[in-house]
């Protein structure tokens, strides 16, 4: 049974790494690339899309990653889950703290009603969510090798 919780958790963490790494590096150039304001309209959408997904997808892995740390405690690479918790609550609070408040924003705009400054916030975010995307870059490692 505690196999299958690592290897569960290990492919729904990567899996979220997939898609924050195609956001950061594919889906933001595309939609930056588009004529007049299909770039700001699309990054709305993708604001109001991806906004309802990913806290379900964060906090279950961060609850996935919880379980196994406890089940598998007396087992070798448990402190090597644990520190992919912490990585993993710690991109909930840059999350909550930081690129949530400028999405709730972005995925109101329209080309009527954004702000002057609203590629600075979208840059803003971009910057932040490179931050982000590293740190859980870096708890899906340790959870890849707390598999070895």
């Amino acid at each position: 049974m505690l196999n299958t919780l690592e290897i569960v958790t290990t492919v729904v963490v990567g899996l979220m790494v997939g898609v924050e790494f195609s956001v950061a590096f594919i889906m933001n150039r595309i939609l930056d690339a588009l004529p007049e304001d299909s770039g700001q309209l699309g990054h709305a959408h993708g604001g109001r899309m991806l906004g309802a997904l990913m806290p379900f997808w964060y906090i279950g892995s961060l609850v996935l990653c919880a379980i196994w740390a406890v089940a598998g405690w007396h087992q070798r690479g448990a402190g090597l889950v644990v520190t992919a918790a912490g990585l993993l609550i710690l991109s909930v609070v840059m999350s909550v703290l930081l690129l949530v408040p400028i999405n709730n924003r972005n995925k109101t705009w329209t080309p009527e009603n954004r702000p002057a400054d609203w590629k600075e916030q979208l840059h803003r975010w971009d910057r932040y969510h490179y931050l982000r995307v590293a740190v859980i870059v870096a708890a899906f490692t340790l959870l890849v090798a707390a598999l070895a």
